[in-house]
């Protein structure tokens, strides 16, 4: 049961006037409440502190912070904090308009926050701020989610170059939608959640940004329209065909949704179009999974499905109730997992995978679709990896055959290296094997042989790589059609993964 805190604030739908939310954006702006503002004040050690939901370190640093620190221990720590300072940090916004806009409430004789509302930014952008429930709400049926890992993933993977049209299918507080404003001109969000769709009118009008919003399920809203970009950070937990959290369950069984989306996204694409999103499927005893997900698409798609996490079903239903504010051990809490896990079982789950998913409609030629395992840490965004990825995919197609590669030039990427394993023995080291790695984006990695080595080492631009497969050929006495037929399949997937570019 909440607390009488959150029960009162428990269904603030926000409503900002656009005086009201130019008025807040004034104030904010003139306190420094923003993501560079708030790091300078919070420090480092503050800032990461907070980042693992420990907010004592903030609490103590804002002390002195003035109308800044105000702001950020009423809208980011939880904490009440005084009429006359909220009254100064809120300038020229009264607390009273905040108040009938949804975001503050009276408590006592000062304010404290009603909705989760923070500062938020691109790197070297405009500021922004997002509008969301209260973590303390997480329990709620109809719970908004603010930026948080899942949202930050997606919009690190996804394509920035221009377009002209993006929809944020589902688009929750609209953290996408704003991340697309800033590459496309015109912006869709929809969303079937008419409280997910309030947060979002007030995310975009505190950020002075121009976003069209449609209520409906999935793609529904947008019947018959076209985009050149399409983003979705969907509810995608599989589990039982029930919604607990709007968020997070689709209502469907297990990953039927996202078949379904899968299939229905790329009819949504201009000639060209991207579409990108998580998802999350099963692994079902007996299957190949990559083989299950493929099989949801049409035909002739370019698709890219990287596979960032695998849990086991346990470890999938204990991540899930802990991320809606779950304690494990409470007698509900623990039903709900039972149920979750026996229809895991009845449906044969031996794992759950997560990952990103990009299609593109292809305007010449056949599609290309490729199912990838890249779990770990990645220090780089993947967005620009994307990128080079579809546009790799489309030198490819455009050298289809043998003849079109080996009369290409290509060359060895920049910060590709070659590693070389040895290991010891009574006459000192000896080679065990070798492998050319990229040190930036996902550090594609390739085991290579002494011949392949040496084909990479050639690979400069600077002749036909048909000149150079003949070269290594004379060079190792080798016939050189063996050496093309061994070459020209791991050619293919070293530019795929940018290890060799072209010329």
């Amino acid at each position: 049961m909440p607390d009488e805190k959150v029960r009162k604030t428990a269904h603030v739908v926000p409503d900002l006037s656009p005086a009201v939310a130019d008025a807040l954006r004034t104030g904010f702006l003139r306190c420094g409440y923003t993501t560079d503002g708030v790091r300078r004040l919070l420090g480092e050690t503050a800032h990461a502190a907070l980042g693992r939901g420990e907010p004592e370190p903030a609490h103590r640093t804002t002390a002195d912070g003035g109308e800044l620190g105000v702001l950020v221990r009423m809208l980011l720590l939880g904490g009440t904090e005084p009429d006359a300072a909220v009254t100064a940090a809120l300038a020229p916004c009264s607390p009273a308009d905040a108040a009938a806009a949804g975001l503050i409430t009276r408590d006592g004789d000062g304010w404290r926050a009603a909705l989760d509302v923070r500062p938020y930014a691109e790197q070297d952008g405009p500021p922004w701020w997002v509008v969301s429930d209260l973590d303390l709400r997480r329990q709620d049926r109809d719970h908004v989610t603010g930026v948080g890992a899942a949202s930050i993933t997606l919009a690190a993977a996804t394509v920035r170059t221009p377009a002209e049209t993006a929809l944020d299918l589902g688009t929750g507080c609209g953290v996408q939608a704003l991340h697309a404003s800033a590459h496309a001109r015109r912006v869709t969000g929809t969303d079937v959640a008419p409280r997910a769709l309030a947060a979002a009118r007030a995310t975009f009008a505190l950020s002075g940004v121009d976003v069209e919003l449609l209520e409906g399920p999935w793609l529904a809203p947008v019947a018959g329209r076209r985009f050149d970009r399409i983003v979705s950070n969907p509810p995608f937990v599989p589990g039982p065909p029930r919604i607990d959290l709007v968020y997070r369950d689709s209502g469907a069984a297990g990953d039927d949704a996202l078949a379904a989306l899968l299939g229905d996204l790329p009819r949504h694409l201009t000639p060209g179009g991207v579409a990108q999103l998580l998802g999350s499927w099963l692994h079902v005893r007996g299957q190949d999974w990559p083989e299950r997900v493929t099989s949801w698409l049409p035909d002739g798609v370019d698709a890219w499905i990287l596979q960032r996490e695998v849990a086991d079903p346990a470890m999938h239903v204990g991540i899930w109730q802990r991320d809606a504010g779950l304690d494990p051990a409470a007698p509900a809490t623990r039903a709900q997992a039972g149920e979750w896990l026996d229809w895991l079982e009845s449906a044969d789950v031996e794992a759950v995978g997560f990952g990103v998913i990009t299609l593109r409609v292809p305007e010449h030629g056949p599609g290309t679709v490729v199912v990838e395992d890249l779990q770990g840490a990645v220090d780089d965004p993947l967005g620009p990896e994307v990128e080079g990825w579809l546009d790799r995919v489309d030198w490819l197609r455009a050298h289809p055959t043998d003849a079109d590669l080996l009369g290409a030039r290509v060359t060895i990427a920049p910060g590709v290296v070659l590693e070389r394993c040895a290991e010891p023995g009574e006459e000192g080291w000896t080679q065990t094997g070798a492998a050319v790695v990229r040190t930036d984006g996902p550090r594609w990695r390739h085991e290579v042989d002494e011949l392949g080595a040496a084909l990479l080492a050639g690979c400069r631009g600077q002749m036909p790589l048909g000149d150079v497969v003949g070269l290594l050929a004379f060079a190792h006495d080798r016939p050189t059609d063996a050496v093309v037929a061994e070459a020209l399949p791991a050619v293919r997937e070293l530019v795929r993964h940018g290890v060799l570019v072209p010329a």
